[in-house]
């Protein structure tokens, strides 16, 4: 049966926050994405704090960059012991390739289009084709040049599921148990995410808001099952 796990998204602004938001989840989460808030703040220490936990760091800085850049930025990610880092997939074959080659480095999970965006806001950054074939394009691109998973709403996931077979993970961000109002244009319920097929679901606020982190994510794991 298709598994689904969960990432926690550590959006806090200390280390003291996030290891009281790991805490309150311990022996339930065992990923937790590291962002660039977080990541800005304490650097490598955010890192070493979900391991001294247990958990896998999804490192989420979203590299775009010259090749060798982020090949050597992929590098050092790799010296950290992260399980896997995300890399904006306009930036291109020659980029990807040149980190999937390293002889140890992380999962490499390509970012399709923001879940932020709608079709308006997609198109007013420069990219004619939609956000469908934008998706599909980006994510054949990661394919061919070492991607191991692309991060993706769950309203393209379905779709990337049906083309690729497997071959590519699928992380989705955007996940809401209920309407939220707030900047996740493309978003929906746990469940709609594992139907759609996701492997991974990566959620924020809806867990570290909450006023029982522990519980929130234990009802968001229920709704997976």
């Amino acid at each position: 049966m298709h598994k689904t796990e969960l990432i926690v998204a550590l959006d806090a602004d200390t280390l003291k926050s996030a290891e009281h938001l790991i805490e309150k989840m311990e022996g339930r989460v065992k990923y937790f994405k590291v962002g660039s808030v977080l990541f800005t703040a304490a650097g490598p220490a955010a890192v070493d704090l979900v391991h001294k936990h247990g958990g896998k760091v999804f490192l989420d800085l979203k590299f775009h960059d010259i090749p060798n850049t982020v090949k050597h930025a992929v590098k050092q990610a790799a010296a950290m012991g992260v399980y896997s880092v995300s890399l904006h997939l306009s930036g291109g074959g020659d980029m990807l390739k040149a980190c999937a080659e390293l002889e140890k480095r992380p999962k490499l999970w390509g970012i399709t289009v923001l879940t932020s965006f709608d079709e308006y806001s997609l198109f007013r950054s420069g990219f004619r084709g939609g956000i469908d074939k934008t998706v599909k394009l980006l994510a054949s691109l990661g394919l061919a040049n070492g991607a191991d998973g692309v991060v993706c709403s769950p309203l393209e996931a379905w779709r990337l599921k049906e083309m690729f077979d497997g071959k590519l993970k699928l992380i989705t961000p955007g996940i809401r148990p209920e309407a939220r109002g707030d900047d996740q244009k493309r978003a929906v319920t746990p469940a709609a995410a594992r139907a759609a097929g996701a492997d991974f679901i990566v959620v924020g606020r809806p867990i570290i808001a909450a006023q029982d982190p522990g519980a929130a994510a234990a009802r968001i794991l229920e709704d997976l099952k």
